[in-house]
């Protein structure tokens, strides 16, 4: 676990997420769960070492699975989006009916059986503080990435959690993006006004203003090669040719991880082309 403040943690040793724990006097305001039944186990004992007061409450940060899973486990109050929270009402309960071959990194890993979904407690539309000391958290909806997708920000401790909307060395969930909102959020990020800030990714801990250039410059491209396949009316079926051209443009790829990070990127390049484009063209011609 690494202090990164004041009473502020990341923990990365766990697959799939980067966790947080903030301590304050009214109790620790954790964000994100291992998507592991024993991993969230073994990360509420480590928990107990951080003292603060008696409340705990879990911000999810969308509603991804490899970040909800193991929400249960940890026995907290939950705090999501509106929209992150509706998306739990039309999820199974059994692991075998989700999405598979998504690229997601739950998929990896065998035996983690039947779900217990973690139902928010809490939930907001735009934005919300927690007052629970003198130092606020502000938590923003930023649905670039997703619709249910926010933001908490340390105001005092000058840190920014930013989930999956930055993600270095692997390919970005782009299923279901809104890529102008998504530049947007991160562009003002670069300005001089979060000159001095932490940035904490949902996937690999502390990242760099590089990083965040890096992801803007990415999505970008991502978002006109859609657009060109879309303007010569392609079939989902051409998407997939996108991918081998922006895997080399991903630095810092590990050998073993190239498949899953390409099959993530195939994943969600077909589902944002289908979403956007071929299912407007069904409509319109219906």
């Amino acid at each position: 676990m690494q202090e990164i403040a004041n009473h502020v943690f990341i923990e990365t040793i766990y697959p799939g997420v980067t966790l947080g724990a903030i301590s304050r006097k009214h109790g620790l305001i954790l964000v994100d769960s291992p998507f592991r039944q024993d991993d969230a186990r073994s990360w509420r004992s480590a928990l107990l070492n951080l003292g603060g007061g008696i409340a705990r409450m879990l911000i999810q940060l969308d509603a991804h699975m490899d970040r909800t899973m193991g929400a249960k486990a940890l026995e907290c109050t939950i705090l999501s989006h509106h929209d992150a929270a509706n998306a739990f009402q039309n999820r199974p309960a059994s692991i075998k009916a989700q999405t598979t071959d998504a690229g997601a990194e739950w998929e990896s890993f065998n035996g983690l059986g039947s779900i217990r979904w973690g139902t928010p407690h809490i939930t907001f539309t735009d934005q919300m503080m927690v007052h629970w000391d003198e130092s606020p958290i502000c938590i923003q909806h930023k649905p670039g990435i997703s619709e249910g997708s926010i933001w908490p920000e340390l105001i005092e401790e000058k840190i920014i959690f930013l989930g999956d909307a930055v993600v270095s060395k692997q390919t970005p969930f782009v299923g279901y993006a809104n890529f102008s909102d998504w530049i947007s959020h991160l562009s003002e990020l670069v300005t001089p006004k979060y000159q001095d800030y932490f940035f904490v990714g949902g996937r690999n801990g502390l990242l760099t203003s590089e990083d965040i250039h890096f992801q803007i410059s990415l999505l970008n491209l991502i978002n006109e090669q859609l657009l060109d396949l879309a303007s010569f009316k392609s079939s989902l079926d051409s998407v997939n040719k996108l991918v081998p051209d922006l895997m080399k443009k991903i630095p810092g790829i590990q050998a073993d991880q190239y498949d899953l990070f390409a099959k993530r990127l195939a994943y969600g390049l077909q589902i944002n082309y289908s979403r956007r484009f071929l299912e407007k063209t069904s409509k319109k011609e219906f």
